[in-house]
């Protein structure tokens, strides 16, 4: 009996230890199965291929854009200071002239009468820019015969919409740009700033002087006006385009190491605060720091966590230098 009772618990224990190892191995391959779904699922994760940038710190400019032709710093018009007729024209325009030059002979004489010749000098030196007076004709003492340009100082005459001139002080640098010279950006100063707004186009004007190396500009050119307004060094800043928007917040993608498997990239998205925007370039105050990498192209596809496939990576495009030799763009962003 006693044999009898020792062989059933024996067979109990066997099949509990069978069901045991019969649940484990189920577990077992139940897991396995999961890690061979999640496997396969990773495996077949759609793969978005981006352009990124490390970012670097650099400089910012913000400024206002306006246009403006070139004048001469000091215009002088020659006047005769009696009528008649002109008999002669000793100067053409863009003969350089001293001060006390003839510039023409004007011949009062009357029908009956003779009078001496009166020549007409120059009353500084400089360069003829206009020349009116012509042989034969008639003038009077209140018409120019002449215009004359003194010395190389040269300045543009801007006008600065009234929203803006809180931001216009003496002394601010600019940028000035030609069509002339497309590759060359020279540089000039706020000269002079109006105390009065104009009622009817609500602006004010202002001058600035330019730097004329080289004698390359000349009065009556056509030119773009960067009057630099804010300055700021070691800002982060990146290509607007590769900022996002949702609702009021701005937010772009970084790429980023996959923590469940290393060997891939993933994106990471991240709310930004904006700064300073000129140009193509957005500086970023918050969110974004040196040495992250920047998703610059193929962003608008991705969800936080989509896997990459890095095809190229660009260098960050930084705003102009305000000692630069050359610049881009102008935007107009100081007109009405």
């Amino acid at each position: 009996m006693k044999n009898k009772n020792y062989v059933n618990v024996s067979v109990n224990v066997s099949i509990n230890v069978t069901i045991a190892l019969a649940v484990m191995i189920a577990v077992m391959a139940s897991m396995v199965s999961c890690k061979k779904k999640e496997d396969e699922k990773k495996r077949e994760a759609p793969v978005f291929a981006v352009t990124t940038s490390v970012l670097k710190k650099g400089n910012v400019l913000d400024y206002i854009a306006l246009s403006g032709d070139i004048v001469a710093g000091s215009n002088v018009d020659v006047y005769s200071e009696v009528g008649g007729k002109v008999t002669r024209v000793y100067v053409k325009v863009g003969d350089r002239v001293s001060k006390g030059s003839p510039i023409a002979a004007v011949d009062p004489s009357q029908p009956g009468m003779s009078y001496v010749v009166n020549v007409v000098r120059s009353p500084i030196t400089g360069t003829v820019t206009t020349l009116p007076a012509q042989i034969g004709m008639q003038v009077s003492p209140q018409l120019s015969l002449a215009q004359v340009s003194g010395g190389g100082a040269l300045e543009i005459q801007l006008y600065v919409s009234e929203r803006f001139i809180s931001r216009i002080k003496m002394g601010l640098p600019c940028l000035i740009n030609l069509d002339a010279y497309p590759e060359e950006s020279f540089k000039g100063r706020v000269s002079e700033i109006s105390p009065i707004v104009d009622p009817l186009s609500r602006t004010m004007k202002i001058k600035v002087n330019v730097d004329n190396q080289g004698s390359k500009l000349k009065a009556g050119m056509f030119a773009t006006v960067k009057i630099i307004v804010e300055d700021k060094d070691n800002a982060v800043t990146i290509p607007f385009t590769s900022v996002l928007q949702n609702g009021e917040s701005y937010f772009v993608y970084i790429a980023v190491t996959d923590p469940t498997d290393p060997a891939f990239s993933i994106a990471k998205r991240i709310v930004v605060t904006t700064g300073i925007h000129t140009d193509e370039i957005i500086e970023v105050t918050d969110g974004l720091e040196e040495g992250d990498e920047l998703i610059v192209k193929g962003q608008t596809t991705l969800s936080d966590g989509s896997r990459l496939n890095i095809i190229s990576a660009e260098e960050t495009r930084t705003a102009p230098d305000k000692n630069a030799d050359t610049d881009k763009r102008a935007n107009n962003k100081g007109g009405e």
